[in-house]
């Protein structure tokens, strides 16, 4: 008889991002070139816990690298949620022999692979897990950037840039809603690449009657425009707790106060993006960037390695008992999952440096996006 072959499962979780199915590809190809079987996980950590497996083979990953979304598809878990859950989650691995899971996804799919491994109720269960970074949003950390951000933030783009053709017709100002729930990277990042009159963002920790100030001074400086540049593009982020019907209603109170009614610039619209964000093609930056976080990911299972994340370019030098630069790619880090976990935390709440840093460069541009 011959050797049994190593095997290895695949899980998705979370939001889905324009990527997710380039790292399910080259984990399965990388995996299989190794020898190894390896079995995907379907609907994320529901179908962990209800044990729906389906065997990966290089033909049936070999075209999703241009698809959206993620072919293993992902779901909420409640039963997850729960030591039960958990616990018939790691008898299922047991059962099909997985002896390490890959898991991408982000702040909440990683802290279910942590929750896995957790060595007060994992029992007999001797699996390995690594997560891959992956939500548009950008809000883990320990990592540079995350799948799907790249693809998000093209698309963001193209709309913006169609919306600001309207806008100038009209001299029109538009309030442009992105994702990113708690995070306001995208708001940020677009508002630049965009070129943006202003944004909105939660980590500007900013009262509500600055941010309508810093939408009406957006508005009035464009009157001393060139006539046909006077349209303004407002960037909002998802986590700014001020409705878009609030901010509108009372940024056109204010400027009937300070235009006069019949000013032609009172024509103020609010678009939402919304989850069409999430969708499309991956950018090939996206495929690739995904590509060579799964193949490092893949390395360290196969190394024996456990409670890690692989990031993409450090935003900044880590400590070694934090993480080390990947042998196998000189862009990617293995770093501690824990450490990844409560960084994101720091993210989240704004007292990590990197907020700290984004916010500053935004008030030091402020007046510029207005010019």
């Amino acid at each position: 008889m011959g050797e049994t072959k190593r095997r290895f499962g695949i899980l998705t979780s979370g939001g889905d991002a324009p990527g997710m199915n380039a790292a399910i590809r080259a984990a399965t190809m990388v995996l299989v070139a190794e020898d190894c079987e390896v079995v995907g996980v379907e609907s994320g950590y529901q179908g962990l816990v209800e044990g729906w497996f389906r065997p990966l083979v290089p033909a049936d990953v070999a075209s999703i690298i241009r698809d959206g979304g993620t072919m293993l598809g992902s779901a909420r878990s409640k039963a997850f949620m729960t030591r039960e859950g958990r616990d018939i989650a790691r008898r299922r691995l047991i059962e099909q022999n997985i002896e390490g899971l890959l898991v991408v996804g982000g702040n909440g799919s990683l802290t279910g692979a942590l929750r896995l491994v957790d060595d007060a109720e994992r029992g007999e269960f001797a699996g390995t897990v690594v997560g891959i970074p992956a939500s548009i949003d950008n809000d883990l950390g320990l990592t540079g950037l995350s799948i799907g951000v790249d693809t998000a933030m093209n698309t963001i783009v193209d709309a913006i840039d169609k919306i600001s053709d309207t806008a100038a017709a009209h001299d029109r100002t538009f309030i442009v809603e992105v994702m990113g729930r708690s995070c306001g990277y995208l708001a940020m990042t677009a508002a630049i690449a965009g070129a943006a009159d202003a944004v909105l963002f939660p980590e500007a920790d900013k009262t509500d009657d600055e941010m309508i100030t810093s939408v009406v001074d957006a508005v009035v400086g464009a009157r001393r425009r060139d006539r046909r540049t006077r349209r303004v593009i407002v960037i909002k982020a998802e986590g700014v707790e001020m409705t878009n019907d609030e901010i509108k209603a009372r940024v056109d109170e204010r400027l009937i106060a300070e235009l006069g009614p019949g000013s032609p610039l009172i024509e103020t619209r609010v678009t939402v993006l919304g989850h069409v964000v999430r969708g499309g093609r991956p950018s090939a930056f996206d495929r690739l960037m995904a590509s060579r976080l799964a193949h490092v990911g893949v390395r360290a299972l196969l190394a024996g390695e456990s409670r890690k994340m692989i990031g993409w370019m450090l935003p900044a030098e880590i400590p070694e008992s934090v993480g080390r630069r990947s042998s196998h790619d000189p862009y990617c880090w293995i770093v501690d999952l824990e450490a990844v976990l409560a960084e994101t935390a720091r993210l989240l709440e704004g007292t990590s440096p990197l907020v700290k840093w984004r916010t500053q460069v935004f008030r030091d541009i402020e007046r510029v996006l207005a010019l």
